[in-house]
């Protein structure tokens, strides 16, 4: 993959390799159990194996984050497979002694291939590992397709020209040269030659074609025969953001592609279960964290006089108002204040946010630093009015200014923590906020919030924008 340095995937086999393998051989030689190093040799080569199986492998997969819910998946087909061999071996292992083997194992390939990812980011940000594309297609929607990949940098896409169709202008000032007719031509490999030569001349990796009324239908057909037939990937287009992939679903009526969404989820096992979890976890937070709950408010009172707790009311699902629990972090009265701060709002939405708001108290900042002054809304998630994962919880004046789009967050019940909680919290704009938000929204799964939960503790490690 040239857009990408070599040694990626040799690095990735190495890592799966030392990653299963040593932490499952050092198990079993502290255990004193016979044949350690060939065990951690075959742990070592069942994780590759399954690596490659699932496509980890694949060049536009490699080093590219996956979260932690794909690598479970990962895992535990691995133990299905560990399973299969030792009994088709003959072998007999202690329960506790593979758990004991196969758990840092799990955790060290994490933790090796979060390092991965966390330098092939730092390498895209200097635009050394990115998949180069040729977008092609009627010039308007061309121009849309290149300013969404160069607005976003989560992904590892980047334009470096386009073949417009038709006389329309290329407004996005990228690099083009040859132009497809507005009509099919008469020679069937006339488009592909075109789009070839372009792909030649600029170094492409893949074409993405942006369908019209100018591009589908046997002309797209022909020319995915020149592409295919030269050794070019094809992409296509259908116009959709931020659906989720598990969303889509492809299918065909009389050799038509058709190309389902489903709709989000909102009835069924998935969201029951989630309520079992928000209240089982929110009642068992509560028990066991009772005793930091006491030293907070305890610290709380004796630092600055007023209410242990800050009851403020918030907007939740459907627009229905609720009271929503917090420690105190600013000094009584700091609503008041508001209105003369208005001028220094960092923000650039409707949000009121200062990275040195001078009515936060010291153990306020304190608490906001590390998240604490929000465990209070374990009750509010035990009470139903919130969830452990959705959106930011607004405030009734932020409401009042929502556009229907905006609106749309509140299809679901807000969260202690989201998608904004770990992509950046304060330090992210409005419309980003109001982009993860609906995101989250649309294409909520069970599984994801696990996902956000995992992921929401090394987001408050970290710190970054909680003020």
């Amino acid at each position: 993959m040239g857009r990408k340095s070599r040694w990626y995937l040799p690095a990735s086999l190495i890592t799966d390799l030392v990653g299963a393998g040593v932490p499952v051989a050092s198990t079993f030689f502290t255990a004193h159990q016979p044949w350690a190093v060939p065990t951690g040799i075959v742990a070592g080569l069942a994780w590759a194996g399954v690596q490659l199986f699932r496509s980890r492998y694949a060049a536009r997969s490699i080093g590219e984050s996956r979260g932690t819910l794909p690598v479970l998946h990962d895992w535990f087909i691995l133990l299905g497979v560990l399973a299969v061999g030792h009994a088709a071996a003959g072998v007999r292992l202690r329960a506790p002694l593979c758990l004991a083997a196969l758990l840092p194992a799990l955790v060290l390939t994490l933790l090796c291939r979060k390092a991965v990812h966390r330098h092939l980011a730092a390498v895209r940000r200097r635009a050394q590992a990115v998949i180069k594309v040729l977008v092609v297609g009627e010039a308007a929607a061309a121009d849309g397709v290149t300013a969404h990949l160069a607005a976003r940098t989560d992904h590892p896409y980047v334009a470096v020209g386009a073949v417009p169709v038709g006389a329309g202008p290329f407004a996005s000032g990228i690099r083009t040269g040859e132009r497809l007719a507005a009509t099919p031509p008469e020679a069937p490999g006339e488009d592909a030659n075109l789009v070839i030569s372009a792909v030649h001349r600029l170094g492409a990796d893949l074409v993405l074609v942006v369908p019209g009324a100018a591009t589908s239908g046997e002309r797209l057909r022909r020319l995915s025969w020149g592409l295919h037939d030269a050794g070019i990937e094809l992409f296509i287009a259908p116009g959709l953001v931020e659906v989720s992939v598990k969303r889509l679903e492809t299918g065909s009526a009389g050799g038509m592609s058709l190309l389902r969404v489903a709709p989000p989820v909102r009835e069924g096992m998935q969201p029951l279960l989630k309520g079992i979890l928000d209240r089982g976890v929110a009642l068992l937070g509560l028990l066991a964290l009772a005793p930091v709950l006491l030293v907070v408010a305890t610290a709380v009172k004796l630092s600055s006089s007023g209410p242990v707790l800050y009851l403020h009311e918030r907007v939740g699902m459907a627009g229905r108002p609720f009271v929503m629990w917090k420690f105190r972090t600013m000094r009584v009265g700091a609503d008041r204040q508001k209105a003369d701060l208005a001028a220094d709002n960092e923000n650039d939405g409707h949000m009121f946010k200062m990275r040195r708001d001078p009515r936060v108290t010291r153990i306020g900042q304190l608490l906001r630093r590390t998240s604490l002054d929000e465990l209070p809304q374990l009750v509010n998630v035990l009470k139903g009015d919130m969830s452990l994962v959705g959106p930011r919880p607004p405030l009734a004046d932020e409401v009042a200014r929502y556009t229907p789009v905006e609106w749309r967050r509140l299809s679901v019940r807000p969260g202690m923590t989201g998608l904004w909680q770990i992509s950046g919290r304060s330090d992210l704009s409005w419309d980003e906020t109001i982009q993860l938000d609906l995101s989250y929204v649309d294409n909520w799964s069970f599984t994801s919030d696990v996902d956000v939960m995992a992921r929401t503790f090394r987001a408050v490690v970290d710190g970054r924008g909680a003020y």
